[in-house]
């Protein structure tokens, strides 16, 4: 009999490639798979395969859109304010409060949250698997506190010192329920030997590399499609447009580029600030923009680039122990990098010599980089010959067999 996965992610799957990867891996070897993951609306679940299953989980407040809903609700509040005052006043407080304030928001986190733990413990697995803290506690309810089971905690976060997760709740929550974990994974080294200083044991590792792609059939032609001359260099950018990324100093950067068109691919908050500052600076001409594209279709738009950003700035640890999925898909599509100084990013850019390391809160110190490379093609394609050669290291064809032996252990004691 297979030995079965229930998994959490709390998002809605759709760019998530490590997420992806795992569930991928655990299908080919046989395990039968389960994926909770949050939806936009309604609750429903997808076939991925035979043995894959993704349950997306919706949790919306009712919203009325038809005109006799809107006029059946109208009086039925007239009939409780004539007849029973008190309970009208309770329930337009009620409404208010749910449909017109930020309370509207936990009531959502509250109600997945349950909803994960229900169905998790309905799916009765053998193993419960984490990814990330705001998953943890769906899992160690499931697996230890109702079931008696496997948990995996998968943390592709340092949690004690991320952006947003300044609370003292977080590093309270992680050591507590790290006591019912019985494996647990760190994205590289430099954070597992952070874990092991900080909770004194010492994780699994399990690097985001992406999956192995020799040849990208059907690459998209960017050049056509952002109107640039096919010797325009494309200056790339991809993942989340969010704070401490350093985009806002590859911004700055832009005037001194000796040559070439810096382009975003992706969406999130710092998209509208990035848009207007772009229209302000006058930089139209030489900085573009594309939307979000599904993770599956991003190598097909990262080929047609001459070089790719990866400029984290220094604000948490989280981001300075990093050695992001970007990095290596930068790799996977044979596109050097402009790169951070920080020790997992440049171990890999030096030691194969696929890139540059700039600081990356200097916008003078990333603009001198990628004219380094913008003013000569040769030292390119010796990077671009390098990243050819990485990529047949840094893929998840080899990380999945160090991936698998986890769950083997797990599934052995």
């Amino acid at each position: 009999m297979n030995s079965s996965v229930t998994m959490f992610v709390w998002n809605e799957f759709e760019n998530d490639g490590r997420v992806l990867r795992e569930c991928t891996a655990l299908e080919e070897a046989g395990y039968d798979t389960t994926l909770l993951a949050l939806s936009k609306d309604k609750t429903f679940t997808e076939n991925y395969s035979d043995q894959l299953k993704i349950k997306r989980l919706g949790s919306q407040l009712p919203i009325l859109t038809k005109t006799w809903q809107k006029s059946l609700l109208f009086i039925t509040l007239l009939l409780l304010i004539y007849y029973l005052p008190l309970l009208a006043i309770a329930f337009i407080s009620v409404y208010a409060l749910l449909y017109k304030t930020k309370i509207r928001f936990l009531y959502r986190k509250v109600a997945l949250i349950f909803k994960m733990i229900y169905w998790g413990w309905k799916e009765n697995t053998d193993i419960y698997h984490a990814n990330d803290l705001n998953t943890l506690l769906q899992a160690v309810i499931c697996g230890k506190w109702l079931r008696r089971r496997k948990v995996l905690f998968d943390s592709h976060e340092v949690n004690l010192s991320r952006s947003g997760y300044d609370s003292f709740i977080y590093p309270l929550a992680e050591s507590f329920l790290l006591r019912f974990v019985d494996r647990s994974i760190q994205e590289n080294h430099t954070r597992a030997k952070f874990i092991e200083k900080v909770y004194h044991f010492l994780p699994d590792v399990i690097y985001n590399y992406p999956f192995y792609q020799a040849d990208i059939e059907n690459s998209v032609d960017l050049h056509s499609q952002l109107g640039l001359a096919e010797n325009e260099p494309i200056l790339l950018y991809q993942g989340g447009l969010q704070k401490d990324r350093g985009l806002d100093k590859l911004l700055e950067a832009v005037p001194f580029i000796e040559r070439g068109t810096v382009v975003f691919i992706g969406d999130g908050k710092m998209k509208p600030y990035l848009v207007e500052e772009t229209k302000r600076r006058n930089l139209d001409d030489k900085v573009k923009f594309l939307e979000k594209v599904p993770v599956e279709e991003l190598p097909r738009y990262t080929r047609d680039a001459y070089l790719g950003f990866q400029l984290l700035n220094d604000t948490c640890f989280n981001h300075y122990s990093a050695a992001s999925n970007k990095l290596f898909e930068y790799l996977m599509a044979g596109v050097p990098l402009i790169a951070c100084d920080f020790p997992e990013i440049r171990q890999v850019v030096r030691e194969n010599k696929v890139g540059i390391v700039v600081k990356s809160d200097e916008p003078t110190s990333i603009a001198k980089g990628i004219n380094q490379l913008v003013t000569d093609p040769e030292m390119r394609e010796k990077m671009h010959q390098n990243a050819l050669i990485a990529r047949e290291r840094y893929n998840w064809n080899n990380e999945k067999v160090n991936f698998l032996k986890i769950y083997q252990k797990l599934v052995e004691v």
